[in-house]
């Protein structure tokens, strides 16, 4: 059998995250009752006229610069034409002849070391609506609540090979966006989409292959499963004597498989002209100056002064800022007094345990560093003991309760009268001389019930240490 090289391109839309849409003030709230976030410009009314939003200029060019591309100073917007219920005007507008960003990269990271991906542009455009069917009616409903939507199209180069690649690209992507404050890119909730672009050809070769594009992939689970699919049905296609069509396709992840959506269009399909409700954008070193100014610090230079100011390991910074909100988090809980390695404890630990547990992203994490601050400082001051940390926590990761009004009220506090700690462990030796004798026997393990017993009668409310400690002087 021939020896096959996969080729990818991706074009990823993303989501901005404007409180209004592209060309009107209709809210982009997620969600919210079908067709009660629109107004006549986002569904498409005869007369209605476009009005460019700043704010989606603002982050299509901070994105622009993070991914190293050239900023078009002066750029338009085109109508791209096509007949779909989900689209209102029968066009879209997007940018076909001048997109606001071209010629980037951005360096991944993968087993076989660091690489450059090439972006071949990144234009700004409108989101379509959102067909719903219902099965049960047996009809198909449009809501509009999607429709103009502000996205940013980021259209690689063919230059990835693999699906580990393709999934390093898009999560470099996701951090440089998630960083920058410009989408929060939920796969989940479609604010960040992927498309790819793939063939194959003949290893050692020049020349590509005929591409297909894949749709419906909304995480990068099923990514990685549709490249897989897609690359083993063309080669099985070339080998059989086939030869591979271009086409859209779209992923089913339920059958774990594809199918046949459309011929693929081509730029002409589309008859793109300048739109003429728009005028075109100009772009002076000002504006440019202003953005680049309020560019924040990105995850890979975030690391590196990690390593530098705390003294954390190398796999804990990597998970840290793998989200910038935990990343915020951290550093603003540092900021207000609780040592790094402590702080980093807690989000490595019970953080993730319960984010995993609860099925949520660390950006759904809601408790605020003042209050992680509170419950470092009372476990280290030994107002409290660890096991009660842990229990005032997961009230705290579900409510932000403040933990300090939290121990007083449930009476959480630590029993700091070494008095009543004394005569409570003479009543628990006195109680179980078996394991007494089993301890002055020389079995170590048996004061670990002498400690569970005493911490009962004590309701938790006693330091483990302090109780070991005095058990063994007693004993």
């Amino acid at each position: 059998m021939k020896q096959y090289e996969t080729v990818i391109g991706l074009e990823v839309h993303v989501e901005l995250a404007t409180r209004t849409k592209i060309f009107c003030g209709c809210s982009t709230a997620f969600g919210g009752r079908p067709n009660s976030h629109t107004c006549p410009v986002c569904t498409g009314m005869p007369g209605s006229l476009p009005v460019l939003n700043r704010k989606v200029l603002e982050y299509a060019v901070a994105v622009g610069l993070a991914t190293n591309c050239h900023i078009t100073r002066y750029c338009k917007f085109d109508r791209k034409n096509y007949f779909y219920p989900d689209n209102p005007q029968n066009y879209q507008i997007s940018q076909l002849y001048l997109p606001i960003c071209r010629d980037g990269y951005v360096e991944i990271e993968t087993e076989k070391g660091s690489r450059k991906v090439g972006i071949h542009e990144i234009h700004m455009e409108e989101d379509a609506g959102k067909l719903i069917h219902d099965e049960w009616e047996d009809c198909t409903l449009v809501d509009y609540n999607r429709s103009g939507v502000p996205l940013i199209e980021i259209v690689s180069e063919p230059d990835m090979r693999s699906a580990d690649e393709v999934i390093a690209y898009l999560e470099k992507l996701r951090l440089i966006i998630q960083y920058l404050g410009a989408s929060d890119c939920k796969l989940q909730e479609g604010s960040m989409r992927a498309d790819v672009n793939l063939s194959v050809r003949e290893a050692g070769t020049e020349k590509f292959g005929t591409r297909t594009e894949m749709k419906n992939l909304s995480s990068f689970h099923s990514i990685a499963k549709a490249i897989e699919g897609e690359r083993n049905r063309q080669i099985d296609l070339l080998e059989s004597g086939g030869t591979v069509v271009q086409e859209t396709r779209r992923w089913d992840e339920a059958k774990d498989t594809s199918y046949a959506m459309r011929s693929k269009e081509d730029a002409r399909d589309y008859r793109y002209f300048p739109d003429p409700d728009l005028v075109p954008v100009s772009i002076s070193e000002e504006f440019l100056e202003e953005i680049r100014s309020r560019q924040p610090e990105l995850r890979t230079e975030k690391m590196k002064r990690y390593r530098e100011e705390f003294d954390i390991p190398d796999y804990d910074i990597e998970i840290i800022t793998g989200s910038k909100h935990m990343a915020d988090i951290f550093e603003e809980t540092v900021a207000l007094g609780a040592q790094p390695k402590k702080v980093s404890n807690w989000l490595m630990v019970e953080t993730l345990r319960l984010l995993k547990d609860k099925e949520m992203d660390p950006e759904d994490i809601c408790f605020s560093p003042g209050n992680l601050a509170k419950l470092i400082a009372l476990t280290e001051g030994k107002a409290i003991n660890s096991t009660v940390a842990k229990e005032v926590f997961e009230v705290m990761f579900q409510e932000d309760v403040d933990p300090e009004r939290y121990v007083e009220e449930k009476g959480l506090r630590m029993v700091s009268d070494e008095g009543m700690l004394r005569r409570t462990v003479e009543e628990i030796i006195a109680a179980n001389p078996k394991s007494v004798e089993d301890y002055r026997n020389g079995k170590e393990k048996a004061i670990g019930f002498l400690v569970g017993q005493t911490m009962k009668a004590m309701r938790g409310k006693a330091d483990p240490a302090s109780v070991t400690g005095l058990l063994k002087e007693l004993l």
